[in-house]
């Protein structure tokens, strides 16, 4: 996986001590469980987003996790 970051870091102009890999997995793996497989790959896009307009990753992250932890119990 390292390879393919480094690549796609490459293609997209970035420095790969930009990227928090597990930060974004752990965020995917917690929407995966707690709403949806197919809305882990959005909310990492999502999260992209909001830290591109100056929303710091973990803050951001934290928050959304904590979204899906309540969606998850109050959807059941």
């Amino acid at each position: 996986m390292e390879q393919w970051i480094e690549m796609a870091c490459a293609e997209l102009g970035l420095e790969t001590s930009e990227v928090d890999r597990d930060l974004i997995l752990d965020l995917a793996r917690d929407v995966a469980h707690g709403v949806a497989r197919p809305a882990a790959p959005l909310t990492a896009y999502l999260l992209g987003l909001a830290v591109g307009r100056g929303a710091p990753a973990r803050d951001a992250a934290a928050r959304v996790t904590t979204l899906a932890e309540e969606f998850k119990r109050t959807s059941s």
